[in-house]
């Protein structure tokens, strides 16, 4: 079972008419098509969100970072000055 909350949002009117047009088409007229094609909208956008900022964090670590000037291919002991 789900928990469902309200939000309140204001939209550009020509996103609206849009939106409810697509739902309309979509889902019919019946109660909670608006509220159902909504839930899907917002899925659909954070999983993207998501993914592009997972994307984002891989490339960042296959590219590497920039740790001083420090030699990580020299021996233990000349990282640690023993």
């Amino acid at each position: 079972m789900y928990c469902m909350s309200t939000v309140t949002l204001n939209i550009n009117d020509l996103i609206e008419e849009k939106f409810r047009k697509a739902t309309k088409i979509t889902f019919g007229v019946e109660k909670g098509s608006l509220g159902k094609a909504a839930n899907i909208a917002l899925q659909e956008w954070a999983d993207k969100k998501t993914n592009d900022n997972e994307a984002k964090m891989l490339e960042l670590l296959e590219k590497g970072f920039a740790m001083g000037k420090l030699d990580f291919k020299s021996n233990r002991n000349a990282l640690h000055e023993r």
